[in-house]
C-alpha cells in the first residue's frame, strides 16, 4: 500500500458521497444494526472500492455505510477486515488513512471481545483505556507514508483520554453500566488457550480480541481521536468451564445491540 492507493480509494468514495462526516465508526461482530439506523444512507460495499480487501467474516457486511445519524453526518464501516484473513498488517490500516482523507477527525472503534478480567460478565461494555499488541507485527512496518503521519508515532494517549470521560458521562447519563480495561489483541482465528487466558491476565489485559488495534495504530499515525469500546461477548477459555464458539459472540452481541446502539449515538451526540 501507498499513498496513490489511498487517494485511488478515497476519490472513488468522494465521487459516489455528497455527505462530508467527521465522525467514523466501525462496527464489530454482530453489531451491524446501527447501520440501519442511518437516515439518507448510501452503501458503498468494499469489494468495489479499489485496493480494498474483502472481508470474510460471517456477520460482517463488508460495506461502508454514509449517512445521518442524530442529525451527525458519520460513515460506518459494518464489517472490518482482520489479520487472520490472510490480510497483510498494512492493509488493515487502509480504511482508516481513507477516512482520514474523507475528512474524519474522531473515530469509534467497536469490536466483540473475551472477558479476561474475572469480575466481568457476557453482555459488559469496557471503554478501552489502552492496549497490549500481542501479534508480533504493526501495520506501520514498512516504508512510512509520511503524508499520513510521521515515522515514530506517539501512543500515549491512543484512547483519547478526554474522549474517554465524554464516554463515561453519557453511560452516566443514560444509566448504562459499563466498565473499563486494557484490550488484549491475539493473531487469531483459533480462540486462546486457558493458559494463554492466564498469562493474558498476567500481562495487563482485561479482554482478549482478534482485531482493533491495528486500526487504532493507523488513527494514532494520522491523528485521528479514538473511542474504544469492546463488547465482552462471552468469558475466555478456562475461566468457566464451557467450550467457546462463535455463535455465542453474535447472540450475546444480538442481546446488548439496543444498548450498544443507544450508548454510541448518545457519544455520537455528545462529541
Amino acid at each position: 500500500m501507498n499513498y496513490q492507493d489511498i487517494l485511488e480509494a478515497s476519490k472513488y468514495i468522494k465521487e459516489q458521497i455528497s455527505i462530508s462526516p467527521k465522525i467514523g465508526i466501525i462496527l464489530g461482530s454482530g453489531l451491524g444494526d446501527l447501520a440501519r439506523a442511518a437516515s439518507e444512507s448510501k452503501i458503498i460495499k468494499y469489494k468495489d472500492v479499489p485496493h480494498f480487501p474483502i472481508s470474510t467474516v460471517k456477520g460482517h457486511a463488508g460495506q461502508f455505510v454514509f449517512g445521518k445519524l442524530d442529525g451527525a453526518e458519520v460513515v460506518m464501516m459494518e464489517g472490518r477486515f482482520h489479520y487472520y484473513e490472510g490480510n497483510r498488517m498494512e492493509d488493515l490500516s487502509l480504511p482508516i488513512y481513507v477516512m482520514k482523507t474523507l475528512g474524519i477527525e474522531k473515530i469509534i472503534v467497536t469490536n466483540a471481545a473475551g472477558g479476561v478480567n474475572t469480575k466481568f460478565k457476557p453482555g459488559d461494555l469496557m471503554i478501552i483505556r489502552d492496549h497490549i499488541n500481542f501479534t508480533g507485527n504493526n501495520p506501520l512496518i514498512g516504508k512510512n507514508i509520511d503524508e499520513m503521519g510521521e515515522r515514530f508515532p506517539d501512543m500515549s494517549n491512543a484512547y483519547d483520554k478526554k474522549l474517554i470521560e465524554i464516554v463515561k458521562k453519557v453511560a452516566n447519563d443514560f444509566e448504562i453500566d459499563v466498565v473499563e480495561g486494557t484490550y488484549f489483541m491475539m493473531t487469531g482465528p483459533s480462540y486462546e488457550t486457558p493458559a494463554e487466558i492466564r498469562m493474558i491476565r498476567i500481562l495487563g489485559g482485561d479482554a482478549v480480541g482478534m482485531s482493533t488495534v491495528p486500526e487504532v495504530i493507523a488513527a494514532n499515525h494520522c491523528k485521528i481521536k479514538v473511542i474504544g469500546i469492546s463488547c465482552i461477548t462471552n468469558m475466555a477459555a478456562g475461566i468457566l468451564d464451557e467450550p467457546l464458539n462463535h455463535k455465542e459472540v453474535i447472540e450475546t452481541s444480538n442481546k446488548v445491540k439496543d444498548k450498544f446502539s443507544k450508548l454510541v449515538r448518545g457519544i455520537i451526540s455528545e462529541i
